[in-house]
């Protein structure tokens, strides 16, 4: 019954039937203010209070590769701007590890512009995630007070296993792995063992479920999407769309079709954010 309702309830409405403000962690500006503004439309279109998001500008066929520097620099400031001319943007910067000092030099003058995320995309910059310069890169990222977003569509072989090693090896980082591990999201259970250690915490560790989440709802995983979200932390998942390859509206829906609580769903849509990023 409660199913049937919340679906006449998203049928009336048009869209999303969140009971709160969402923050979306994961959006990519590709074109600055003109995107930032169809994004605004398509999240009103959606019904979706927004109550602010993490804004990155690579991503697609705009990418941060290594040696570009002067475009990684510009594609910052980009991002930099729009978060000082609207208040409810989170600036999201980047680098290449493989820049080696240059890397490490741009990770320290956006962090002193204010930038509190730092993107990573192994596939897509063509790195690898066990590469020393990687480490360097996150644990200095650390030192700055600056989270880690990374990409975890597992769409490398070993991409989860690598990642777990990095989190482990730099706890003084926190790290917000995208996706979740796509559709090897169910590797992440193996949290509720590993910290039954001790002094194995893993308290810096985050995830952002944009993409897998729209998957779960109705279909035979989605008991074990929910198993894992609990095993890994409801207090440590976040909310994405990666925009604009999916919407916001479809990632609270799916949010919100999901058998969790009210009170586990209000920490995903924004609480978590809220602590994790001091807004």
């Amino acid at each position: 019954m409660q199913r049937l309702l919340l679906l006449v309830l998203m049928l009336l409405t048009g869209g999303a039937a969140a009971s709160g403000p969402v923050f979306d962690v994961h959006v990519h500006l590709r074109n600055g203010e003109a995107s930032l503004q169809e994004y605004l439309a398509d999240v009103e279109a959606s019904g979706v209070e927004l109550s602010g998001l993490g804004a990155m500008w690579f991503g697609g066929p705009h990418q941060a590769r290594q040696g570009d520097l002067d475009a990684i620099r510009a594609g910052n400031d980009s991002v930099i701007a729009l978060a000082r001319a609207h208040a409810q943007v989170l600036p999201i910067a980047t680098v290449h590890p493989y820049d080696d000092a240059a890397a490490i030099a741009e990770l320290e003058r956006v962090a002193a512009a204010g930038v509190p995320v730092l993107k990573l995309h192994a596939h897509t910059q063509r790195f690898d995630v066990s590469d020393p310069r990687v480490e360097t890169l996150v644990r200095r990222a650390g030192e700055l007070e600056m989270v880690v977003l990374t990409d975890n569509a597992h769409v490398l072989p070993g991409d989860s296993e690598k990642l777990f090693n990095l989190v482990v090896r730099v706890p003084g980082t926190k790290f917000i792995l995208a996706h979740i591990g796509g559709m090897n999201f169910r590797y992440w259970n193996i949290l509720a063992l590993a910290r039954t250690a001790d002094g194995f915490a893993m308290d810096n560790l985050y995830f952002d479920i944009s993409g897998p989440v729209l998957l779960a709802p109705g279909s035979p995983i989605e008991d074990e999407f929910v198993w894992t979200l609990r095993n890994v932390g409801i207090d440590h998942v976040l909310l994405g769309s990666d925009y604009p390859q999916m919407g916001l509206g479809a990632a609270v829906d799916a949010l919100e079709r999901l058998d969790l609580t009210e009170a586990e769903k209000e920490q995903i849509r924004r609480g978590n954010a809220a602590r994790l990023f001091g807004l």
